[in-house]
């Protein structure tokens, strides 16, 4: 099976086919992560409720938490209003960072000035 014909013809990709996917957890909107998802990667996200990625580092797709145990299960996917980023409102098991921290934005908060 692949991507249901009518979601891909939304989807407005990167050169190299892939998508942004801003991840937040669902009951409190905290933004967890940001990964990016090929075709296949959200086909495999939304049949089986796992959060599935496309690593660039890697090139090769990574279901989360599959060997961390931080597992994301996905309650609800939707797209922008351009098709070009995709929200997953996931129950968040664990870290979401591969540092070890809830979120990936914890880290380096940078300072804003209002003009």
């Amino acid at each position: 099976m692949s991507l249901d014909p009518a979601i891909a013809a939304r989807l407005k990709r990167t050169g190299d086919g892939l998508v942004p996917a801003v991840v937040q957890q669902y009951d409190t909107g905290e933004v967890l992560m940001l990964a990016w998802m090929d075709d296949e990667a959200l086909h495999r996200t939304l049949t089986t409720g796992r959060a599935t990625y496309w690593s660039r580092s890697r090139g090769a797709y990574w279901v989360k938490g599959e060997t961390s145990g931080h597992v994301q299960h996905v309650r609800s996917a939707a797209l922008d209003c351009d098709g070009d980023t995709i929200l997953l409102k996931v129950d968040q098991v664990g870290a979401a960072c591969h540092t070890g921290d809830r979120t990936c934005f914890d880290a380096d908060r940078l300072e804003v000035t209002s003009g």
